[in-house]
């Protein structure tokens, strides 16, 4: 699926003190627990997983059914504070898998209708959005300038 970037200083604050703090030998692989902790605690679904850090970008590899399931796990990882990118090394295991969705980086004063409107020409598509974003998004007003959405394709 490929190099993702993203905001570096927007996003959930996972990484505490303990990662922060850590020695450098330690440091990567703490983040990466934390970072694996996330994944489950959002319940993404996958068939196996491996997150490792080079710095402030992150290698994600294992096995997925689903393109949207590897999409969201990278957004979920992507939305961190601290993360610069995400390298995209999952395999999508599914029959006939689905194509790839887009993806949007919030800007200031846009909504999610707005964003709707831009990508299906539709404002109240807005909630195709949304639910392509759950868990991250727990409701339609809470995005912020700097996290990237997930805009699956969808039939006119």
């Amino acid at each position: 699926m490929g190099l993702f970037s993203f905001v570096k200083n927007a996003g959930a604050k996972l990484f505490g003190k303990k990662e922060e703090e850590a020695p450098v030998e330690e440091k990567a692989v703490l983040k990466a627990s934390a970072l694996l902790e996330h994944v489950k605690a959002l319940g993404l679904k996958y068939k196996n997983i491996k997150i490792s850090l080079r710095g402030d970008d992150v290698v994600v590899e294992g096995d997925v059914e689903q393109q949207e399931d590897a999409e969201r796990i990278v957004l979920a990882i992507g939305n961190v504070e601290g993360v610069d990118t995400v390298d995209n090394q999952m395999k999508v295991i599914a029959p006939e898998p689905k194509p790839e969705a887009q993806f949007h980086t919030v800007e200031k004063g846009e909504w999610l209708s707005k964003i709707a409107k831009k990508y299906y020409g539709d404002a109240n598509k807005y909630n195709i959005i949304f639910e392509a974003n759950q868990p991250m998004l727990d409701h339609p007003d809470k995005i912020y300038p700097g996290q990237v959405l997930r805009i699956p394709k969808i039939d006119s």
